[in-house]
């Protein structure tokens, strides 16, 4: 009896546990969490359509526009001037650069001119006697030959019998023979062209120059022109005399230059042509890299957004309340970072920032700046 009593007992309790546990799990109620609808925001501007200016960008370094290679034309020993011929030394214009050992050549010069002179003096007496009306020019000429100084021109010959009489004597040949001399002789002095410095030297002091041999460079430290290559796109839009914006490559400086010099020929391999701009400032030295940026139109009733608002098939993104949707636009002008649009309605509410997963149809919220109003 008491076996079947505890039987009972455990059944018992065993139903009861398995009811109280569907209770406490009927009891749970489970809640699930409402899906959220999120909604972006984007920023946005209204389109104006207006006059965008089209700047090409280039660069390139500067090089001096008046620039003398100095070369020598007679050989002889390079002697000492009043500066050290050195890489850096400025000379004014009509200063000596470079002066070469003429003293040789200087006493054949002298030679020469001896010659003509003593040919002159010999001719004077028949000139009296046969050609009197020629020979008071002749005898002022003869007074003022000096030996020191360059020849003098030939007096004028406005007669065939002086020009026959002068020629017969051989005085032309010896005339000309002694300006060649002349001419030749200067060549061993080189005179500055105009005021610059000297940005290159090859020979030194008391070494030997040849004939035909580089002896250094010299520039004009006034004004230079920065090359650069534009698409020929542009080439019927640029124009001599326009000024151009100039920056070194850290932006630190700014110059302004002008349009001196546009190439008529196109380049075959890179399809661009070459333009030259000159400059003048102080600050500036030869092969100085620096940015141009070459105003080459104006584009009517255009916009210029940037370039990753532009999509492709040539669309961007536009707001419709509170709805995205796309227009087609027309490209005109691509810079680095910018893009000018043409066809934008005015008006046309445009994303004016990137939007990651942007679609058409998709539901946003214009960002609007919070204005704050201080009461006193």
């Amino acid at each position: 009896m008491r076996k079947i009593i505890l039987s009972i007992l455990g059944l018992l309790l065993i139903v009861g546990g398995i009811f109280g546990a569907k209770m406490i799990v009927d009891s749970k109620k489970s809640f699930k969490p409402r899906a959220q609808k999120v909604v972006k925001t984007v920023f946005t501007e209204v389109v104006e359509n207006g006059t965008v200016p089209i700047v090409v960008p280039a660069n390139g370094n500067l090089a001096a526009k008046n620039r003398v290679e100095l070369f020598s034309e007679v050989q002889g020993v390079f002697r000492k001037g009043s500066q050290l011929f050195k890489t850096g030394e400025k000379y004014r214009k009509g200063e000596t650069i470079i002066r070469i050992d003429a003293a040789e050549y200087a006493a054949s010069v002298q030679s020469a001119k001896s010659n003509l002179y003593n040919q002159l003096t010999s001719i004077m007496p028949d000139l009296r006697l046969d050609y009197p009306e020629f020979f008071p020019k002749w005898q002022t000429y003869l007074d003022g030959f000096d030996m020191a100084k360059v020849t003098p021109p030939l007096p004028d010959m406005s007669s065939e019998k002086e020009k026959f009489f002068i020629s017969g004597r051989g005085i032309l040949t010896s005339f000309y023979n002694v300006k060649n001399l002349e001419q030749r002789l200067s060549k061993y002095r080189i005179v500055a062209p105009f005021s610059g410095v000297l940005t290159e030297t090859l020979v030194t002091e008391g070494t030997l120059v040849r004939s035909g041999q580089k002896l250094g460079e010299f520039i004009n430290t006034d004004v230079y022109e920065l090359e650069v290559a534009v698409s020929k796109t542009f080439s019927d839009l640029l124009k001599v005399g326009e000024n151009v914006a100039l920056t070194t490559l850290d932006k630190s400086k700014k110059y302004t230059g002008k349009v001196s010099r546009i190439n008529g020929r196109v380049d075959q391999a890179s399809q661009t042509i070459k333009a030259f701009i000159e400059v003048r400032n102080s600050e500036l030295r030869e092969g100085m890299y620096l940015e141009a940026n070459l105003d080459a139109k104006q584009e009517i009733d255009a916009i210029e957004v940037d370039r990753n608002l532009l999509l492709e098939g040539n669309q961007i993104f536009v707001v419709r309340d509170t709805i995205l949707d796309l227009i087609d636009v027309n490209p005109v002008y691509f810079s680095d970072k910018k893009v000018i649009l043409k066809d934008v309605p005015n008006g046309t509410v445009i994303m004016s920032k990137p939007l990651l997963g942007a679609y058409t149809g998709m539901a946003v919220k214009v960002y609007e700046e919070k204005k704050t109003n201080t009461e006193g």
